[in-house]
C-alpha cells in the first residue's frame, strides 16, 4: 500500500541523485514530500515557486521533481498529493514540465492538461554546467488548475 509522508529535503535530493534519469537534484523549494509502499522509500516530489518569472503570480505552485525507483502507481500517488497539498495552501495552478520524449501517463493519470513546449531546447548562459546531465530536448509543460 502506497502511503504519502512529509520529507526533509536533504532526503529527498539525496533519493533524487540515485534515481532521476537525467535531472539534479534541487537547490531549493517549499516543500518535499515521500512516497512509501509498506516501509520502503519509492519516490519523491519536491515543489516550490515557478523558475519561470513571468509566472511566479503568488498563486502559481511548480513541482520540480517527481522521482520513483519504478515502483508501481507512486508517480501518480505523488502528483495527487502535491496537488492536495497545494490546493490547501492556497494555490490556484500547479505546473510541472517533462520531456517531449516522455509521454506524460502519470500527469493525465492525475488530470493535468498539456499546456504545449515551453522553455528552451537547451540551458545557455553561466549556469549551463549544472544542467550538462539533462538532455538537449525540449520541454513539455502541464498544468492542474484547482
Amino acid at each position: 500500500m502506497l502511503t504519502i509522508k512529509p520529507i526533509h529535503l536533504k532526503t529527498a535530493n539525496e533519493f533524487i541523485k540515485q534515481y532521476h534519469r537525467h535531472s539534479l537534484p534541487t537547490i531549493g523549494g517549499k516543500f518535499a514530500i515521500a512516497c512509501y509502499n509498506d516501509n520502503r522509500l519509492c519516490g519523491v516530489a519536491v515543489c516550490g515557486r515557478p523558475t519561470a518569472r513571468k509566472l511566479d503570480n503568488g498563486l502559481t505552485l511548480e513541482i520540480y521533481r517527481n522521482c520513483t525507483d519504478g515502483t508501481r502507481n507512486a508517480c501518480s500517488k505523488l502528483y495527487g498529493a502535491c496537488v492536495r497539498i497545494g490546493k490547501d495552501m492556497g494555490y490556484s495552478k500547479i505546473i510541472t514540465y517533462i520531456l517531449e520524449s516522455e509521454n506524460g501517463a502519470s500527469l493525465k493519470a492525475s488530470n493535468f492538461i498539456c499546456e504545449g513546449r515551453a522553455g528552451l531546447k537547451k540551458q545557455t548562459g553561466s549556469r549551463q554546467k549544472e544542467y550538462a546531465v539533462a538532455p538537449a530536448e525540449y520541454k513539455q509543460r502541464y498544468a492542474y488548475y484547482v
